[in-house]
């Protein structure tokens, strides 16, 4: 049995009739039965024994039979696959979307709340948009890769064109919310994320450097984002925090990658531009960010505009040992292996980690509240 995603190293890059030429030459014309789902699959199910097929649209059936192949459709396997498109939306990366709420927290103006929430939502229905373009233009080297090949374009529960299809809706949606019931400049910052994503995913991931720095940039344009929904002035020191601790958390991100490569036994990536002797050079540029990151909070919370917010200002500054400790386990955790390919989603997973935030947390409120000095 051959199957359209193809097996490693082998004929999971190759399409229509050069796949066709390297199963014939594997296993001779008739000697294998193959299990596709679309138009390039024809000329493969052609030199078949037995054609399957699995969510096939009528216009591929009628294809199929116009071109004298006995098309058999796998029963079970049509349909909508709704769990796998919510799969595909990654709904567990809108954590990400929770530092929206970053502005509301730091000026403790609760007033703001409902906007950002709203904002929060639109954010999370653009990026599942994204990730599931993404996961379609990665589709060649996800199928290779021992965990991203079990994502449900990549493994084949859901097609394409159901993926075109939700991305297009879930956008429209959030487009229409953003319009309609926020302020004209989060509308305009949505766009420039939903843009500068979509640069991203077609080019910016595969360029050295060019990757992390984009992947920072982005999760801070989130707390522009809370800003402009909510209309709460940011601090140039909260901006700037933002961008180093985002940075160490990118680089951490491939450090997982090149981790894992060099577990495998390879010395460069499929579709990105990370080599294994890049490792300790991203580790490098990791804990230097981590550490500016905690020496920027340090200044921000002796920021004299900063203080008229906070009863006890001076105890913001016993959140440094404890960000000091959550990023550096996050290096060490990295280092050993136990990260995965998100540290947002770790932290979120990772006892240690949600104990080091409901602790920053709790000292933030005593500072605002007036906790003991």
């Amino acid at each position: 049995m051959a199957i359209g995603t193809g097996s490693p190293g082998t004929e999971a890059n190759l399409r229509g009739k050069a796949r066709a030429d390297f199963l014939i030459a594997e296993f001779g014309a008739q000697g294998f039965d193959y299990l596709g789902d679309s138009r390039t699959d024809l000329p493969v199910w052609k030199a078949a024994r037995r054609a399957l097929g699995v969510r096939l649209s009528p216009a591929l059936q009628r294809r199929a039979t116009a071109e004298g192949i006995d098309l058999v459709g796998i029963e079970g396997a049509g349909g909508w696959p709704i769990r796998a498109l919510i799969r595909a939306c990654r709904p567990h990366q809108w954590a990400r979307n929770l530092l929206i709420l970053l502005p509301v927290l730091a000026s403790q103006d609760l007033g703001g709340l409902p906007a950002a929430l709203l904002a929060m939502l639109c954010f999370s229905l653009t990026a599942s948009a994204i990730y599931i373009v993404n996961d379609l233009l990665d589709l060649p080297s996800d199928r290779v890769h021992p965990r991203k090949r079990n994502r449900p374009f990549a493994s084949g529960a859901a097609s394409a064109a159901q993926g075109l299809t939700v991305s297009a809706g879930v956008l429209t949606i959030s487009m229409l919310t953003a319009g309609l019931l926020l302020p004209v400049n989060f509308l305009w910052v949505l766009l420039l994320y939903l843009v500068a994503t979509t640069l991203y995913s077609l080019s910016f991931k595969r360029k050295m450097m060019v990757d992390v720095i984009g992947l920072a940039a982005l999760y801070t344009l989130r707390i522009v984002a809370g800003s402009a929904a909510t209309g709460i002035v940011l601090s140039p020191w909260l901006l700037v925090f933002s961008m180093f601790l985002f940075f160490a958390l990118a680089t951490i991100k491939r450090q997982a990658e090149l981790e894992d490569l060099a577990l495998r036994g390879k010395t460069s990536t499929e579709g990105r531009n990370l080599m294994a002797g890049d490792l300790p050079i991203y580790q490098a540029m990791s804990i230097a960010a981590a550490q500016a990151a905690v020496l920027v909070f340090a200044l921000y919370s002796q920021d004299a505009q900063v203080q008229q917010h906070f009863d006890n200002p001076n105890l913001l500054l016993l959140i440094c040992p404890v960000l000091m400790l959550w990023v550096g386990r996050m290096q060490l955790m990295t280092r050993r292996g136990f990260m995965t390919d998100d540290p947002i989603v770790f932290t979120l997973r990772d006892r240690a980690s949600l104990l080091c935030g409901v602790l920053m947390l709790a000292i933030f409120v005593c500072a605002a509240l007036g906790g003991p000095a």
